[in-house]
């Protein structure tokens, strides 16, 4: 009886002690509910230094050279020697016009001048008789002197038959259209059979030449006085070794592998638009750009000491001020007013309102503001995502980031504590 006695106090004992640890854990596990975990984002450290003020400005490529190749005689167009599309070099024919007429006209000139030149023997030769009998008086003067006019009018008729013989040999060539340039031509805008050159300069075909191409594009007046202004001031240092350089944006946004070169800068600012003309030089061995296509430019025109690149994404740009929410040490998240000085790529340069060592909050807004915009934050060491995945703040950076965020606060998160066995079990 006493044995039984003290099993059933010893249950007893045994009950009541996990039910207070039940109440305990339960009472942790409210505390808990109460103060959430802190939300990990993706930040950034700002660490200001010499950075390069780059300028993206619209262009137009335009074709290093251009020809318009045309019909310099008249006649029917026979034959078109060139693939449209090709490239063709300077001299190549490219066309032939009916050459029976202009053939015609330099046999008849070489008669003509051989006729002018058996006149200027037949002169000569008479000059050269009537020497000796001048000399010893046997025939007047007045005949002797019509002897050297008629020698020195055969002389002009040889020359001006020589003249005529070389114009009808030019025009013989001119039947024969050849390029004047070397470069890429483009479709015939005649067809064979046609007459062309008859009153005017028919227009046959267009050789442009693309490698390389010139790039035009323009700036404001206002920001250029701007810039030179900061230059005079020291706000602003002068572009380093690669002020000279260019790159060029695709209209998809793709960045062109080759750089251009800076060629100059118009001294005078167009009237009717406000804008100062430029101009660079780009290469283009492989024919991938052509004449017309627009891009962006960019262009390293001074350098920043003490400036920040900051992910595009950050940047929150408004109509009053672009803002940034920096993450203080507590986990408190505080929107900041900064100052931009224009793109790097996909950044920003930011010219003030940031200090060194602040967190820039780049990831994680979606969550931010699904928890009601207010911390605490756990601020997680942002990483660029790798190329062809999303960029800016889109979903892929918001999901790839905030992933590995979560991820690494899940993994230095304490664990959760295991649940309390039933004791009536």
């Amino acid at each position: 009886m006493t044995r039984r006695l003290g099993m059933w106090v010893s249950l007893v004992a045994a009950a009541a002690l996990f039910s207070a640890c039940g109440k305990q854990e339960g009472g942790q596990q409210a505390a808990a509910g109460s103060a959430p975990p802190a939300l990990p984002v993706g930040v950034v450290t700002v660490q200001p230094g010499e950075v390069p003020l780059m300028a993206e400005l619209p262009g137009r490529l335009e074709a290093l050279r251009t020809a318009q190749v045309r019909a310099r005689v008249a006649g029917i167009l026979q034959k078109r020697l060139f693939t449209e599309g090709a490239d063709v070099k300077a001299g190549q024919p490219l066309f032939q016009i009916d050459a029976a007429t202009y053939q015609a006209t330099v046999e008849s000139a070489q008669a003509t001048l051989a006729r002018a030149e058996a006149n200027l023997a037949q002169t000569t030769a008479l000059v050269q008789r009537y020497e000796p009998l001048q000399a010893a008086k046997a025939i007047s003067p007045q005949e002797f002197l019509n002897a050297q006019v008629s020698q020195r009018a055969a002389q002009a008729d040889v020359a001006s038959a020589k003249a005529a013989l070389q114009t009808a040999r030019i025009n013989l060539g001119y039947a024969s259209v050849t390029a004047p340039i070397s470069g890429r031509i483009g479709r015939a805008l005649v067809t064979e059979g046609a007459l062309v050159g008859q009153g005017e300069v028919t227009q046959l075909a267009l050789i442009q030449q693309v490698h390389p191409l010139y790039v035009n594009f323009t700036q404001s007046a206002t920001e250029v006085l701007k810039l030179r202004q900061a230059l005079q001031a020291g706000a602003l240092k002068k572009a380093g070794a690669n002020a000279a350089e260019v790159r060029v944006v695709l209209d998809d946004g793709r960045e062109y592998p080759l750089p251009g070169r800076l060629l100059f800068a118009d001294l005078s600012v167009d009237s009717t638009s406000g804008q100062v003309s430029l101009r660079a030089e780009l290469p283009n061995p492989q024919g991938l750009l052509l004449p017309g296509m627009y891009v962006r430019v960019r262009l390293e025109q001074a350098q920043v000491d003490g400036g920040v690149l900051l992910p595009q994404q950050a940047v929150t740009r408004g109509a009053q001020a672009d803002t940034v929410l920096v993450v203080a040490q507590d986990g408190s998240v505080a929107p900041r007013p900064v100052k931009l000085g224009g793109a790097r790529g996909n950044q920003w340069v930011v010219l003030g309102g940031l200090q060194a060592g602040e967190q820039v909050m780049v990831d994680g807004f979606q969550k931010f503001m699904m928890a009601g915009g207010k911390g605490p934050v756990k601020a997680v060491p942002w990483q660029a995502p790798p190329v062809g995945a999303g960029m800016g703040g889109g979903a892929g950076a918001e999901g790839g980031n905030a992933a590995s965020a979560a991820s690494a606060a899940s993994a230095s998160a304490p664990a959760a504590p295991s649940p309390a066995p039933a004791a009536s079990r």
